[in-house]
């Protein structure tokens, strides 16, 4: 047996015909619904996260290199979402973000190691 869905226009390129043994059960929670307008999908019909702000920094210390990552807040449609992220490949996708970076928000490796603390555990 298989069941035809109407989907809306924004969808429409999701294969609307699903096998009955595809669908599971699901007890639906009507505070986690998002509305259709709100929904952001690219091409890939993926859903579109924007990051909204840098939240922290530090630098990994690997055994011969050193690797500046940011904490960033993400707008995800399932609540807050914070990740890791390489510094470098998130200020070229999302050059934005650094200039809402002021300089009292992230201490540099350079306040760190003249105040004498450790640069990852100041």
């Amino acid at each position: 047996m298989a069941y035809r869905l109407e989907l809306p226009e924004k969808v429409s390129s999701i294969h609307n015909t699903f096998h009955i043994s595809n669908l599971k059960k699901c007890l639906s929670d009507e505070s986690l619904v998002i509305p259709m307008k709100e929904l952001q999908l690219d091409d890939k019909l993926n859903f579109v996260e924007e990051p909204v702000e840098v939240m922290d920094r530090e630098i990994k210390q690997l055994k011969q290199s050193r690797i500046p990552i940011i904490k960033v807040r993400w707008n995800s449609k399932r609540g807050p979402e914070f990740t890791w992220e390489r510094e470098d490949e998130i200020h070229a996708k999302y050059p934005h973000l650094f200039s809402i970076i002021t300089s009292s928000s992230i201490k540099s490796r350079d306040e760190i190691s003249v105040r004498g603390g450790d640069y990852n555990n100041p």
